[in-house]
């Protein structure tokens, strides 16, 4: 069953307790602190386009790409109501293409820990790699197995005016694989609710993984820090952030602008 399907409708209600302004507040100020103020930049995973939306007010150039047509489609009728000139693809990010190059690519919540397999991973960093300007910066989290295990063969059910949903959650820490079934109910004009199932895979990478499959892409590693903080990971972090750096990989032609 796709990800992202019956839930897109009701995504940005379950998620109205995301502190959307602060997690922009944070990742603008990494992006300032390595000198991207201005210039294109692509939001990988973008969804409904909450970020997005926070980093075109904020003055970028936004490119957004998800592999969700229903949730690029609320994301294209927001844009379009709030006068926003966003630019929504709707791509694979293990496949994903642009006419040019940016200046930035971020990524954030929990986006690349859908990519499952280490080989994809660094797919998509190549591909970053490549879409990056000269010396360009790539921000992304993961989630850890921190949060996975403290929430693991958990059941959390919610309901709104708009619709509920049950979410069944399982971590397999020896594959460190955790998924999570959701159903979904879309309460209609008519006052009947449609019914929706899911499931989300999403795998944990450690950092000495993530920071292979970096080099192996030709990215430069820059920090890691424990989410919304500059400091170093602790065993407690249930989300780290990453900075990684544009290097040219002789193995491919960069296309630039």
């Amino acid at each position: 069953m796709d990800s992202y399907t019956g839930l897109a409708a009701l995504y940005d209600i379950f998620m109205d307790n995301i502190p959307y302004d602060e997690w922009y507040d944070y990742l603008r100020s990494l992006l300032a602190e390595y000198n991207v103020n201005k210039g294109i930049v692509l939001d990988l995973g973008c969804g409904t386009g909450n970020m997005t939306e926070l980093l075109a007010a904020g003055g970028y150039d936004m490119i957004g790409i998800d592999n969700s047509d229903e949730m690029l489609s609320i994301a294209m009728e927001k844009a379009y109501a709030k006068e926003l000139d966003i630019l929504y693809l709707l791509q694979d990010m293990r496949e994903f293409e642009l006419y040019g190059t940016v200046a930035a690519v971020v990524s954030i919540c929990d986006s690349l820990n859908y990519i499952t397999k280490t080989d994809d991973l660094v797919k998509v960093f190549s591909l970053v790699n490549n879409y990056l300007d000269p010396d360009g910066i790539f921000i992304f989290d993961m989630t850890t197995s921190k949060k996975y295990e403290n929430i693991t063969d958990d059941v959390i059910a919610e309901n709104r005016e708009e619709g509920s949903f049950i979410w069944e959650n399982t971590y397999f820490e020896a594959e460190r694989i955790n998924r999570y079934d959701m159903t979904i109910f879309e309460r209609l004009d008519n006052g009947l609710y449609k019914r929706h199932q899911e499931t989300h895979i999403q795998r944990v990478y450690t950092l000495d993984e993530i920071k292979s499959a970096l080099d192996l892409a030709g990215l430069k590693f820059e920090a890691c820090y424990k989410a919304f903080t500059r400091h170093t990971p602790d065993d407690d972090c249930e989300r780290i952030y990453v900075i990684a750096r544009e290097s040219v990989n002789h193995n491919e032609t960069k296309k630039r602008r």
